[in-house]
């Protein structure tokens, strides 16, 4: 885990044409997404097309994401981040909890840019696996040079499921990804990217990486 100091982002929607300000608190993110061999171990199956044990796993849906954060809290004696009521499509996020989970939308583009202000936090080419340089495959993680905060393949590889729902007035209940994949083009490997899909939605260049909360005090429910 790589500790995220705390911070403000200013998100952005094409589609709406929106921005708007966040505050970010202290956090700590995963310097690499989770790969196929801890997803395995923890959750006692491997649901990924490739197969390698340092590749991210990949084929998994924002449930199997948010299962997975709270199978690893139980296994470190933690306490777990979310009740989860998967016969009415609903979850809570107990903010209190110490245990791990996703990042949220604002906190992942935050780490995401490492203080920078640009696209990118670094040459694509240098930080990043997509479609001009991935020769058509995931590849695994840490391959390429991480931000100024310690964290890899936060653009490229594999998009990141995040806790947020995209817009619930007009997509329901459709959670937000981010960061591009190995088979994005360029444009789609930005900072700022945001990208929506379905919560039981799987494809192989859609991963996630868990973050855990330095204080909270909160509770939020969706």
């Amino acid at each position: 885990m790589a500790a995220v100091p705390a911070g403000r982002v200013v998100l952005s929607d094409r589609r709406t044409r929106r921005r708007w300000p966040v505050d970010v608190a202290a956090f700590a993110l995963a310097a690499f997404p989770v790969t196929q061999a801890l997803y395995a171990e923890v959750a006692g199956r491997r649901p990924s097309t490739a197969r390698g044990d340092r590749l991210p796993v990949e084929g998994v849906s924002w449930w199997d994401a948010v299962a997975f954060c709270n199978a690893l809290s139980r296994r470190e004696g933690l306490t777990p981040a979310y009740r989860l009521r998967t016969g009415d499509g609903t979850a809570e996020w107990d903010a209190s909890a110490d245990g791990y989970r996703l990042p949220t939308e604002a906190e992942w583009e935050h780490a995401c840019r490492a203080g920078t202000e640009g696209p990118r936090y670094g040459g694509l080419d240098e930080i990043a696996w997509y479609r001009g340089n991935s020769d058509g495959r995931i590849r695994p993680v840490g391959g390429k040079r991480p931000n100024a905060w310690g964290l890899y393949d936060m653009l490229g590889n594999a998009w990141d499921w995040c806790w947020d729902l995209y817009d619930p007035e007009v997509y329901g209940t459709y959670r937000v990804l981010r960061g591009g994949g190995w088979s994005d083009e360029h444009w789609s490997c930005r900072a700022s990217v945001r990208r929506r899909s379905h919560p039981t939605f799987r494809i192989d260049d859609v991963g996630f990486r868990v973050a855990r909360s330095v204080r909270a005090d909160r509770t939020d429910r969706v």
